[in-house]
């Protein structure tokens, strides 16, 4: 078990430089689009969707590792 704290670690320090990537890279290109709000209303409402969906699939992923390593999940 001593592998699956250096693979989480190493898998979030990679998701964590792409994102920090994506983020500088994205505010770069959409410095001028924020002017127009309807620009504006529209990326916030992609970006809740999508974060949305990212939240329900890493949830659905976590509980799935965690059933898969025979983790008890049900409440007291």
């Amino acid at each position: 078990m001593d592998w699956v704290l250096i693979v989480f670690v190493l898998f979030k320090g990679g998701v964590f430089l792409a994102g920090m990537y994506f983020a500088i890279k994205w505010h770069y290109d959409r410095e001028k689009q924020w002017a127009d709000r309807r620009v504006l209303l529209r990326a916030g409402a992609r970006f809740l969707a999508v974060f949305a969906v990212l939240l329900l699939v890493l949830l659905a992923l976590t509980f799935g590792l965690a059933r898969m390593l025979g983790m008890d999940l049900s409440l007291p």
